[in-house]
């Protein structure tokens, strides 16, 4: 899981993710929207099921060749 914060620098302010800078954005307000939205985005990715692994054998069978 991913951990999401801010920092202010000068009149910026500093979106990070794991401590570590992603993005500068001007407005506190749009810092703190990005930051809500990226979280979404990773809970929903969280809770979709993954397909299932296909089997290994294809799933239809070759027919034999007819000999005349």
């Amino acid at each position: 899981m991913t951990s999401y914060s801010m920092i202010k620098v000068g009149n910026d302010y500093v979106v990070r993710a794991n401590d570590k800078s992603i993005l500068k954005v001007g407005s506190r307000r749009r810092a703190v929207q990005l930051i809500s939205e990226a979280t979404d985005l990773l809970n929903a990715l969280t809770s979709v099921e993954s397909p299932g692994i296909a089997p290994e054998l294809p799933s239809l069978q070759r027919e034999a060749p007819e000999l005349p």
